[in-house]
């Protein structure tokens, strides 16, 4: 592998941030970002890459290429939570295994974005419309999760459990909401929305960015404790899922013919996992879990690998079959 890759992706400075973050906690600073902050930064991120997406969406029409490659989003977001419910279950009950798979069903934004910065980096192009797969993500990895919770359990009987109360958590939870009304938004008001808006989506994204992976640096740092309650298996599994996902996304990103650019951020979105969405409709529906496991899984273990390793990893794997 050509290491030039992690150390470009390293050198990034959003992502030297991140690990400023980390490195905030295990020193014991005192640095601390007030709480709402960092939800005001994500919701920014949010609307800034849905409504660019929505506008690069406008701007290549919905075409052959891009419903296929929704369709092969989708599929992953329904494939991913099945398959790892079964690994999960060799070690965990069904109902650790289900909220696990579902975390790791569905995206993490944020690594999509850094994705996109290193792309940026890089000077590689990719489709804006790819965004519309990371909007398409997040909800089907949730309904898996309370199915295989209701197959594999005796909870199917259960009149406890708020269907409604669960599904709008899965479809119009705030994050979701947001970025999908975004893309909307922007495919609606095209370039013009796109002239209006850009001083503030545009030249301030970087800048957000690199102030909220640094909060998410101190975040993912305070979780590595709670990892101890897991074991080296969920460990193991934060590092070698991604992997497998990542690669399956790769050889079916090359079989539809995405551009290597595209393909990376369609690999990063079957590689990252949730720990916003996913794990707020997992507490309602699955109080049974245990949500260090499946939290602390995602944001410190799966989320600075992908920030790390896995992008240049992927992007590597991508050059030598593209």
């Amino acid at each position: 592998m050509d290491f030039t890759l992690i150390v470009s992706n390293f050198l990034n400075p959003p992502v030297l941030f991140f690990f400023l973050g980390m490195l905030a906690v295990l020193v014991k600073s005192d640095l601390d970002i007030p709480a709402p902050i960092p939800k005001l930064f994500s919701l920014y991120l949010l609307l800034s890459i849905g409504f660019k997406g929505g506008v690069e969406l406008a701007r290549s029409g919905i075409n052959q290429a891009v419903i296929v490659t929704l369709s092969a989003a989708i599929a992953m977001a329904i494939v991913v939570p099945i398959y790892t419910f079964f690994i999960l279950r060799s070690r965990l009950d069904p109902y650790n295994s289900a909220a696990i798979a579902a975390t790791y069903g569905s995206i993490s934004a944020v690594t999509f974005i850094t994705a996109g910065s290193f792309l940026d980096q890089l000077q590689i192009p990719y489709n804006g419309y790819m965004v519309a797969a990371l909007a398409l993500m997040e909800s089907p990895a949730i309904i898996i999760g309370l199915i295989l919770v209701n197959v594999f359990t005796d909870r199917s009987g259960d009149e406890s459990i708020q269907w409604s109360e669960v599904l709008r958590e899965a479809f119009f939870n705030g994050s979701v909401f947001l970025l999908v009304g975004s893309v909307v938004i922007g495919f609606v008001t095209g370039e013009h929305g796109w002239q209006t808006l850009k001083p503030f989506t545009q030249d301030m994204f970087y800048g957000v960015l690199t102030f909220f992976l640094l909060d998410m640096g101190l975040v993912a740092a305070k979780r590595i404790q709670e990892l101890q309650k897991a074991g080296a298996f969920l460990v193991s599994f934060g590092v070698l899922t991604p992997m497998l996902n990542a690669t399956i996304g790769i050889f079916l990103a090359k079989g539809i013919s995405m551009s290597s650019g595209d393909a990376l951020l369609f690999a990063v979105l079957c590689a990252s996992a949730s720990y916003i969405a996913v794990p707020a409709a997992m507490r309602l529906a699955v109080p049974e879990a245990n949500p260090s496991f499946y939290i602390s899984a995602a944001l410190a273990v799966t989320f600075p690998f992908n920030i790390l390793i896995g992008i240049p990893l992927y992007e590597y794997g991508i050059t030598l079959l593209w």
